[in-house]
């Protein structure tokens, strides 16, 4: 049995390698001309904290709040389709316009947790930042002293996310 594992988690190393040696030199650069504006217009109260954040561009798009921690899926009518909260890793993604660059369906995160329903967009001082949900359901906060790009949803949130950010999929980061 111990065996089994010990190839299984070689195996699931060997091919985050083999995707880490096929990410484009892009990841992480905006894509878009137009970023929003550092200091979003609000238009969220005390009493809708999961209203929409003002500035965050328009059409088919993710809109990543670092403030809040809340993650928008917005259709092509600039209506919400879902939001959730999310826990962060230790290094944010910059204000700004990304794409969605790959995507990977199961994975190892750089903390060692198994975890599912990856969606990439950007780095930051090297880290590769993206989504993606924990395959036990956990949300933890990250080990502050590890660089951690992984931004945690709870499984449901990472499939709704996974289903609607494709490769190429806008993703704008406010503050």
């Amino acid at each position: 049995m111990a065996g089994l594992t010990v190839a299984a988690v070689a195996t699931v190393g060997f091919l985050a390698y083999q995707a880490s040696a096929h990410v484009p030199d892009t990841l992480g650069k905006p894509q878009v001309k137009n970023s929003p504006r550092t200091t979003p217009k609000t238009d969220r109260t005390k009493k809708n904290p999961a209203a929409l954040p003002g500035g965050s561009g328009s059409g088919e798009r993710v809109v990543y709040a670092l403030g809040d921690d809340r993650v928008w899926l917005v259709g092509r009518d600039n209506k919400v389709q879902r939001t959730f909260t999310v826990m962060p890793g230790t290094v944010d993604p910059l204000p700004g316009t990304y794409e969605v660059t790959s995507r990977t369906a199961a994975g190892t995160g750089s903390d060692g947790t198994p975890i599912e329903h990856i969606v990439r967009f950007a780095t930051n001082r090297g880290v590769v930042i993206g989504f993606s949900a924990a395959m036990d359901g956990s949300t933890a906060k990250p080990d502050a002293s590890k660089k951690l790009g992984g931004i945690r949803a709870s499984r449901a949130d990472g499939t709704a996310m996974w289903e609607f950010a494709t490769t190429s999929e806008k993703v704008v980061v406010v503050r």
